[in-house]
């Protein structure tokens, strides 16, 4: 068997990888990537078998381009992991095996702008507003929302925390406008200081076929991004949150009613908690992220279920719809080293060994 996976170079794709080298259904698949090698690291890496350079989403040449490989590759199915290719995979098909969200759906969360307005009579997404650069530097401008404030990068398919900080004034926002050079659209919302929580959904024909939750508690090198957000988690755990859970499937049932489409594949409500830690959506990704190798750690392999699907090969995935994970597990990764999955956090003293 051969499997193509898109975005190879990226941490996410190569967490999906490492997933599905851990199945058993897999061992023997034949791993093939493609990417723009701007990610020197995972184009030396080493962990595919090989990985094509193709142009952005956005060139003319991408279609004959990847239509190329999978002409010359054949392979039985394909990955898509970052967003703007599942975006394009979802409106134009290609005549190959994959699962991806509808397209309606994709191109409404993929913009925080739009997905906020979609959701902005529901609790389910913080207080929010987006402005230009000229809105925000206007002297006559004044803040609706109050401060302290979120401001972030506010273009679609951003990630990594890009252009995140926590504004407590005016001469804040200012500031943080004229560092930022390179985005010229922002936008601010409610600053919320609880917990930050990421949900796994993955669905066919609008059922719901797996589910699991995680909470971000550290960031890699979390000291260099002045908002402590570098996107990356260096500490986390594994969750089982019916209100998590309840929060994301309720935002995926309304937003499908808006499209009138059927849900189909993998999106990650991204969640962070107010002041009561009650969950409030952040934003909503068409694919995977990081954790997606920790939750496989515990025995919980989305990406395997996800090709599964892609393959027609329901009848092989479990029947349980969520797992549920030890009450003091633990994810800890590093910038030079794989994820690790401990089921029990335990303490230990000065002079002991562990």
């Amino acid at each position: 068997m051969k499997v193509i996976i898109t975005g190879a170079c990226a941490v996410s794709a190569r967490s999906v990888l490492r997933s599905l080298k851990m199945s058993p259904l897999f061992e023997s698949t034949e791993f093939v990537g493609w990417d723009m090698c701007n990610l020197l690291y995972g184009v030396y890496e080493g962990i595919f078998d090989r990985i094509y350079k193709v142009p952005a989403v956005s060139d003319v040449s991408y279609r004959a381009v990847v239509e190329d490989i999978l002409n010359k590759e054949k392979p039985d199915a394909v990955i898509v992991v970052p967003e703007v290719e599942v975006l394009y995979w979802s409106e134009y098909t290609f005549d190959v095996p994959y699962i991806v969200p509808p397209k309606e759906f994709s191109k409404l969360v993929i913009s925080k702008e739009r997905l906020f307005d979609a959701l902005k009579d529901t609790r389910l997404v913080p207080k929010h507003i987006t402005l230009t650069v000229n809105e925000i530097e206007d002297p006559s401008f004044i803040n609706p929302l109050g401060f302290p404030v979120w401001i972030r990068d506010g273009a679609a398919g951003t990630a990594s925390g890009k252009g995140a900080f926590k504004a407590t004034c005016y001469d804040d926002l200012k500031a943080w406008v004229k560092i930022n050079q390179g985005i010229m659209q922002f936008q601010l919302s409610e600053f919320l200081p609880g917990g930050n929580y990421g949900c796994f959904c993955l669905f066919k024909k609008g059922k719901l076929i797996k589910i699991a939750q995680a909470e971000r508690i550290e960031y890699i090198m979390a000291k260099v991004a002045i908002s402590g957000v570098t996107g990356n988690t260096s500490k986390g755990r594994l969750l089982n949150d019916e209100l998590i859970k309840n929060t994301a499937l309720d935002a995926i049932s309304r937003l499908c009613q808006i499209t009138g489409e059927e849900m189909n594949g993998l999106v990650v409500v991204d969640m962070k908690g107010d002041t009561n830690n009650i969950p409030i959506i952040t934003e909503i990704n068409i694919r995977h992220v990081a954790f997606s190798s920790s939750f496989a750690s515990a025995g919980f392999n989305i990406s395997e279920f996800q090709l599964l699907l892609a393959l027609d090969r329901d009848n092989e995935i479990s029947p349980e719809v969520e797992k549920f994970f030890p009450p003091y597990n633990l994810i800890l990764r590093d910038v030079d080293g794989a994820p690790i999955y401990i089921t029990e956090e335990k303490a230990f003293n000065i002079g002991e060994s562990i």
